[in-house]
């Protein structure tokens, strides 16, 4: 196989790192001992393995490693570096996981969501985690704890 180096600045700290051409994003981040995104499904359709490359949400399953080069990689791992979040928070309150293999692809989607419409509607959340499958079946759950960070961050505003 043949590697290639590339740079890209992983939850804000600069890396380099070998990859080999053929790994999909989540496989280079498990060499890095990342292991929040996982691949579940293989084909981009699960939302388990999300990761946002440059702010956008994207399927590591299908994301090629050397595709990263030069761009900024968040994980959720990066999220939980400076303790809870409103959103994790509110997953936690909600009860809105199970085994939690989908929660950090939620977390990651609703963040970005919340970045985004900081008051989204009942609509608005069921379309942008519709790429997003729980095996569990928490979705009520998980649509309350979405509800509940955007009240926790509209009233954490000045």
């Amino acid at each position: 196989m043949s590697a290639r180096l590339i740079r890209f600045t992983l939850n804000g700290r600069e890396t380099s790192v070998a990859v080999e051409t053929h790994w999909n994003l989540v496989e280079l981040l498990q060499q890095l001992g990342l292991t929040g995104a996982r691949e579940s499904c293989g084909q981009g359709l699960c939302g388990c393995c999300t990761v946002l490359v440059d702010g956008v949400a994207v399927s590591g399953c299908l994301f090629l490693a050397v595709r990263a080069d030069g761009t900024k990689v968040t994980t959720i791992e990066h999220l939980d570096e400076k303790g809870l979040t409103a959103v994790q928070q509110a997953f936690i309150e909600a009860g809105a996981f199970q085994c939690g293999f989908c929660t950090p692809g939620f977390v990651l989607m609703t963040h970005q969501l919340l970045e985004r419409h900081p008051d989204p509607s009942e609509d608005d959340i069921r379309h942008y985690l519709s790429g997003n499958l729980c095996r569990c079946g928490t979705y009520p759950e998980i649509l309350e704890a979405v509800r509940m960070a955007a009240k926790a961050l509209k009233a954490a505003l000045p």
